[in-house]
């Protein structure tokens, strides 16, 4: 009986194993997805919780009759939460941009550094993570600021006569985002550009190739899934921000993270933020099931 346990255990244990992401994605992803759903088709309530109906085994049938969509209808009759889902997808858009720009320089002179040097330069990298991200971002404040750093150093080279007005700007905000993100970028194109092979880039140039088409027709095409890779690390986050355009971006800085603050916090109206998070949440997932949909079917074409 003592045998039998352990063996048994030995042959289901390799069963088991496909089943742990799906039961990790259940109770941490999908169970709270559901959560913020049912209350997202509440409504808002003086009391606690915040919303009505509460789930109750003893009268579920009022608990589902008291659920409705008025909240999605109001998303789609206030034009502010489109103006700020808008604005939210052209910072983050912007600012991956501005990230791919800043990052790929930099992940490139990584791969081509000696290797002795490679593992110092991914510490400088990941460097930053070390201090509270609320720290890092309150350092830019008083480096934008008209009496910060940055005007003061200006003034000080007779570059600028009068300080600049960059704190509680979009311009703030997208220094905030491509600081803050930066390593983000530079780490998944840094692994990509270090596993290439530097003969191909050789044997082009050996061909006649100038080194500018070479660096477009080999380094960038086989560096393309740390593009990806870092654009969607980059991209997603910055839709949801709302630290740096709060701290840096001012009042007048629309985005969807700020309005969902706002709506959880300030109005304490649960039901429209919940509403509010579902929305965010499809705009960042259906693109990516559709690019992961047609990244499978053509890697299928190729075979």
């Amino acid at each position: 009986m003592t045998m039998a346990g352990p063996s048994f255990l030995k042959r289901l244990g390799p069963g088991l194993v496909p089943f742990v992401p799906y039961l990790w994605l259940a109770v941490f992803f999908l169970l709270p997805f559901l959560i913020v759903f049912k209350i997202s088709l509440s409504d808002p309530a003086v009391a606690q919780p915040p919303y009505r109906p509460v789930f109750e085994w003893s009268d579920i049938a009022a608990f589902f009759s008291g659920l409705d969509l008025e909240n999605f209808a109001t998303l789609i009759d206030d034009s502010l939460y489109l103006d700020a889902t808008l604005s939210s997808l052209r910072i983050a858009a912007i600012s991956t941009a501005l990230l791919l720009l800043v990052g790929f320089p930099i992940a490139y002179a990584m791969a081509r550094a000696p290797q002795k040097h490679r593992p110092l330069l991914v510490a400088l990298v990941i460097m930053p993570f070390w201090t509270s991200f609320l720290i890092r971002i309150y350092a830019w404040v008083a480096i934008l600021k008209p009496e910060g750093l940055l005007n003061q150093a200006l003034m000080g080279l007779g570059l600028i006569g009068d300080p600049l007005n960059i704190l509680n700007t979009e311009t703030a905000v997208y220094i905030g985002i491509v600081y803050a993100y930066l390593p983000f970028m530079v780490l998944p194109l840094y692994a990509s550009l270090e596993k290439q092979d530097h003969s191909l880039i050789e044997a082009a140039l050996d061909l006649g190739s100038p080194p500018w088409r070479a660096f477009w027709t080999i380094t960038v095409p086989l560096a393309m899934p740390g593009i990806v890779a870092g654009s969607l690390l980059c991209f997603i986050p910055a839709v949801g921000e709302f630290v740096i355009p709060d701290l840096l971006g001012g009042s007048e800085t629309l985005m969807i993270g700020k309005q969902l603050w706002s709506e959880f916090f300030s109005n304490r109206d649960w039901p429209l933020a919940s509403s509010v998070a579902i929305l965010l949440l499809l705009i960042l997932v259906v693109p990516i099931v559709i690019y992961r949909d047609v990244e499978s079917r053509q890697l299928e074409g190729r075979r």
